[in-house]
């Protein structure tokens, strides 16, 4: 899993925009809350639209004493799949090596470029911050 400061970059930095769906993990991005990650789920978190704005719903979490948090107070934690995605057709290749996951991407102009990381993750989402 990325880190909270990684997220944050991918969310600032690369403007990374998150449409919640079942399977989504996030932290409250709130100094007391971002040790505990949640993911989206319809049994216990689950995306609400009241308007145009989005909150995450904590139904059944008597524990937190959480009703809702809006979109802009959570931190999405994207997976790997997700990643990947993003990356799209500028992914040509992903590659373990002795030195971790070395992943190959097309930059502009035709310029290709390579991230290696030990967590496939951290590769994929800074492969994301360079474009």
């Amino acid at each position: 899993m990325i880190t909270i400061e990684l997220a944050r970059r991918l969310a600032h930095e690369a403007g990374l925009l998150w449409q919640p769906a079942p399977g989504d993990r996030f932290v409250v991005d709130a100094e007391l809350l971002t040790g505990e990650v949640f993911w989206v789920s319809q049994l216990t978190v689950e995306p609400q639209t009241f308007g145009e704005q989005t909150v995450l719903g904590f139904n059944g979490t008597t524990e937190w004493a959480l009703d809702s948090v809006s979109l802009d107070q959570a931190l999405w934690l994207p997976r790997e799949d997700q990643l990947r995605a993003l990356l799209g057709d500028r992914l040509e290749s992903l590659v373990r090596t002795e030195a971790g996951w070395e992943v190959t991407y097309a930059g502009s102009e035709g310029t290709r470029h390579t991230v290696t990381d030990e967590d496939v993750e951290y590769a994929y989402a800074t492969a994301l911050l360079t474009l």
